[in-house]
């Protein structure tokens, strides 16, 4: 099995080009995002593997900086920045007040339709949580198909469409809990969290020059380069027993008295693609055991419904641990991380 794994020569040249760019990227937003490489990795994994990320953390973070960085990073139509929106959930939001609806054009004699927010290349969801149930169903579509359908007609998305939501754990009072249907939609959930505190202290240094590059990000990307990012990820390889591996983690989270509610499979293939571009990130063509040893909490835990916090504290670890376990006993892959 070893042998059929790309050597490391063969992998670094095919993945060049993509690397390069993933790490122009990468660059490009730790100017103004300090402290945060592993998050930033696994919001462009999210990206990279066509998908969606949560952002579960307390105010003050970074969540919506990171956000306009990412967007003002890609270069959209005529050569400006790609379409960014920022929606901030309140009760009071409408869905008409994300997708859009239809106005009565005096000229025309007609009806026409006027596009929401939704209509964009980065959304920012800003406290999602906030909005009632029925505005947040207005965005599983969107997210799972990329289009949105209005009356009769439906309308096509921005070919690239990527949603960055985020959600406060404190001051829950007045607040929806997404449904089971809108965290799947989410291919990865992560916590901010705070820097350590060299960074911090570094960050307070210098917040004016921080601040300066925030309003001077560079374009360093075109949307044409994300979507070849992303059809480059769809090519790495991924080991037969790897995919055995995701099956059975998947599975177990299923026949389990502990947990109520276990992944999809939907669960599962936002998992193998998001295990495909993870390795792209890491300058690989091809997946390792751990890829999917860092991968498996962000990309399911918030998928899985378990009957009280002590499972949930322990079961997707205990269930990790047993697979990692059978991969090690065949030498599958070499980690080169």
């Amino acid at each position: 099995m070893e042998n059929e794994i790309p050597n490391i020569e063969q992998s670094t040249s095919r993945t060049a080009p993509a690397v390069q760019n993933i790490e122009r990227l990468t660059q490009n937003i730790e100017q103004v995002i300090k402290g945060k490489t592993k998050q930033i990795r696994l919001i462009l994994t999210a990206l990279i593997a066509g998908g969606h990320i949560l952002m579960e953390d307390n105010p003050g973070t970074g969540k919506t900086v990171m956000a306009k960085t990412l967007a003002k990073s890609i270069t959209g139509a005529a050569n400006g920045q790609a379409l960014f929106k920022r929606i901030q959930f309140t009760p009071d939001l409408l869905p008409m007040d994300l997708i859009g609806s239809y106005v009565f054009d005096e000229s025309n004699r007609d009806f026409i339709f006027k596009k929401g927010p939704l209509f964009c290349n980065v959304l920012l969801a800003d406290e999602i949580n906030r909005a009632s149930p029925k505005v947040q169903s207005a965005l599983l579509e969107c997210m799972a198909e990329k289009q949105i359908t209005v009356g009769e007609t439906t309308f096509p998305l921005e070919s690239l469409f990527f949603t960055m939501a985020t959600q406060n754990p404190i001051e829950m009072e007045g607040t929806y809990p997404l449904p089971a249907a809108q965290l799947d939609r989410f291919y990865i959930k992560i916590h901010f969290g705070y820097v350590d505190d060299d960074t911090e202290l570094k960050i307070y240094e210098e917040y004016l020059a921080i601040q300066h590059n925030q309003e001077a990000v560079q374009q360093v990307l075109s949307i044409q380069e994300i979507l070849e990012l992303q059809m480059a990820a769809e090519k790495v390889y991924i080991h037969p027993e790897l995919l055995a591996a995701v099956r059975n983690i998947i599975s177990a989270t299923r026949n389990n008295d502990e947990i109520i509610l276990g992944a999809s499979t939907r669960s599962g293939i936002s998992f193998i693609k998001c295990l495909k571009a993870y390795a792209l990130i890491n300058a690989r063509d091809y997946v390792t055991e751990n890829d999917l040893q860092i991968l498996t909490h962000p990309v399911l835990d918030h998928r899985i419904l378990y009957r009280n916090r002590e499972a949930k504290a322990k079961l997707l670890y205990q269930i990790l641990d047993t697979e990692m376990d059978r991969l090690s006993k065949l030498n599958l892959t070499r980690d080169d991380q």
